[in-house]
């Protein structure tokens, strides 16, 4: 029987997954759950040793005769600091020592209770890895600990080899040993270019037997995957993408999800995730009901991004490397057998895009983003930069080029000093369509001496965050208008006065229109912005209005 710790569980099944067969157990009542486990379970060979410092080194002995990952454990408090000798020295013989070390509940720590310091972190910089994985609760933090214990086995060997720590907060009563069996857990690989055979042999063996698969591109550098890729691997798989991840924007995957919703005719058996983050919340929300599919990402660090919540593999390589291997690797058979799955995928794509195409907004932030990307058409000799919330939004319905936009971390800090910057260095129109807090909260952006005529601002003004409208709840908080949303009654006309930026304004769909034409065409030798006042609630109705006919395709 094992201990009823669900973070030790997770741990010791993830341990026997990755092949650590082998771990060296001090003495202690904190580690005893961990111990006991190591000690039931059959496919690890213990070893005790008193003294933590010699412990270190005995399994760095193994290890090195081992050429495999070997644990040692310990109890909390100094026993996890008596380690760092042996730890150092893994660390310049490059051996993937497991540190595993038992904790305190964080809330005890320096709280004069015995046995605690802090212990995350405490190997410092001689450790590739350090996790403190979570006492479970419920499924996220399951998932959670399950990811932790992965990302740290794999470091072990990655990128050469050498330790990691993973520190295991317990919580009392710590004698409890009635669980039967270990759980079954996800084991993720790690495919690199050491072992890239074993892509031929794993990742492109699930592709060519995949009957539905399907690739999703997250935002990625202009030259992150090359048109002859994009063409290619779209023979073989539904493609999805948003317009700032490849060059010929969005394919509408946000609208369809709706209507699609858990018909499994849509869903895929096989996901290759390429490149970062997505805008879209429905996208990250479907991708995580995908259990029966194998989902590999690619990831140029072979870092462990796991956004689906059920990551199979990462493979590290640049993403027009791997979807040429997969491509040349898996040929014509595939397309053949995935053929119903696009046809179903391309046609109800092609279904939204007629109801986008016939659309009209009245006048609104929505109006004045489709009229400006249909004078943009493709973009060839400019450049688009979208701030986040609303307006990368609207970008991803109308722009058919290539969008710039800091969605790192989704700050709306800095998109237009981005967008400025980025404008110092060329001599092309750069265009930067912003929202009213996103620009007040960077008008120093316009203060600056080195900013020429390519620098186009649209600002869309409707006094408020109006983002927050669109937040279900939210409208039952009287707090909502005033201190979330920040209402304000501010215009861009002083700013663009005091830093000599040519200001252009409209109130209506007519002025829009003829400002944007402007905004376009006009020559000048200083920055030019257009500000378009909306009504927050007009842009609310709208917005909604739009996706409600577009549910009813």
């Amino acid at each position: 029987m094992y201990c009823n710790k669900e973070n030790v569980n997770i741990l010791t099944a993830l341990l026997v997954a990755h092949g650590v067969c082998h771990a060296v157990c001090c003495p202690g009542s904190r580690n005893s759950p961990i111990v006991h486990n190591f000690n039931e379970c059959p496919d690890i060979e213990c070893y005790p040793v008193t003294d933590e410092r010699s412990a270190g080194f005995y399994a760095l002995g193994m290890s090195q005769y081992l050429q495999r990952p070997v644990a040692v454990c310990v109890t909390s408090g100094t026993a996890l600091l008596n380690l760092a000798p042996a730890v150092a020295e893994a660390y310049y013989q490059h051996i993937p020592l497991v540190v595993i070390s038992a904790d305190r509940p964080q809330a005890w720590i320096d709280q004069l209770d015995g046995q605690t310091l802090p212990q995350p972190d405490a190997l410092g910089r001689f450790v590739k890895k350090a996790v403190s994985l979570p006492e479970p609760h419920n499924d996220e933090s399951r998932w959670y600990c399950n990811r932790l214990v992965n990302e740290a086995l794999l470091e072990t060997n990655h990128h050469g080899y050498g330790p990691v720590h993973i520190n295991v907060p317990i919580s009392e009563p710590l004698f409890d040993y009635t669980v039967s069996e270990l759980p079954e857990e996800r084991h993720i690989c790690l495919l690199n270019p050491r072992c890239y055979k074993a892509l031929l042999l794993e990742c492109v063996g699930q592709f060519f037997h995949s009957k539905k698969p399907m690739v999703v591109i997250g935002q990625m550098s202009t030259e992150g995957l090359l048109p002859e890729e994009l063409f290619s691997i779209s023979q073989s798989a539904v493609v999805l993408n948003e317009s700032l991840s490849v060059g010929k924007g969005g394919s509408h995957f946000d609208e369809v999800l709706p209507v699609v919703g858990d018909d499994p005719d849509y869903q895929p058996d096989f996901v290759l995730y390429l490149g970062d983050t997505f805008v879209s919340k429905r996208m990250k929300q479907w991708l995580r009901k995908m259990k029966d599919a194998h989902i590999w990402a690619v990831t140029e660090d072979g870092s462990i991004h796991d956004t689906s919540m059920q990551l199979y593999g990462v493979i590290e390589g640049h993403p027009a490397d791997v979807v040429d291997d997969l491509v040349d690797s898996a040929g014509i058979k595939t397309i053949q057998s995935t053929e119903e799955f696009k046809k179903r995928w391309d046609k109800v794509l092609a279904k939204v895009d007629k109801r986008i195409e016939k659309y009209r907004p009245a006048y609104s932030q929505m109006a004045a983003v489709k009229h400006i990307e249909e004078l943009l058409g493709v973009a060839e000799d400019c450049y688009v930069h979208y701030a986040n919330s609303s307006s990368i939004r609207l970008a991803n319905i109308y722009a058919k080029h290539y969008v710039y936009c800091n969605r790192g971390v989704n700050g709306i800090e800095g998109s237009l000093s981005t967008a400025a910057g980025f404008s110092c260095v060329t001599d092309e129109k750069v265009f930067c369509v912003i929202g009213d807090l996103s620009f007040f909260y960077d008008q120093n952006a316009l203060w600056n001496q080195n900013l020429h005529g390519n620098l186009r601002v649209l600002l869309l003004n409707n006094g408020k965050g109006g983002i927050f409208n669109l937040l279900k709840g939210l409208e039952q908080s009287p707090a909502r208008d005033k201190f979330v949303a920040a209402e304000h009654h501010t215009s861009a006309e002083g700013i663009c006065q005091q830093n000599h930026v040519t200001y252009l304004k409209a109130e209506n769909m007519e002025q829009m229109q003829q400002g944007i034409d402007t905004l376009l065409y006009i020559e000048s030798e200083r920055p030019v912005l257009l500000e378009i006042f909306t009504d927050p609630a007009e842009d609310e109705r709208i917005f909604r209005d739009y996706y409600r006919k577009l549910n009813k395709i």
